[in-house]
């Protein structure tokens, strides 16, 4: 009663035989708008958040960019700049300008 699967006159030996011996027929193409589907519902599906951080990282990032650039512009009278030293030391101009009539 205890037969193995390496018999060929095991059930199983038999069905595989005979399966291996049809010939497949069918048809390989995907059906008429198949990939504009996937396509479709691949961009339909929403991303999954992986964490707080990565939510609001952006975000956070250009306000930081923003934060920046309203500092430098609110001391932007403040940055010296090196033009101005080679052309008035003193740092006022009326007196460079007599000094250059003399």
């Amino acid at each position: 009663m205890n037969r193995t699967t390496n018999d060929p006159r095991h059930p199983w030996a038999r069905l595989t035989a005979a399966v291996r011996t049809v010939p497949d027929n069918r048809d390989e193409a995907s059906p008429y708008g198949f990939a504009t589907r996937i396509a479709a519902l691949a961009m339909a599906q929403e991303r999954v958040v992986v964490s707080l951080f990565e939510r609001f990282s952006l975000r956070a990032l250009g306000v930081s960019c923003l934060l920046a650039l309203c500092s430098v512009a609110i001391n932007y009278h403040l940055i010296p700049s090196p033009i101005e030293d080679e052309l008035l030391p003193g740092g006022d101009a009326v007196a460079v300008v007599f000094d250059l009539a003399d």
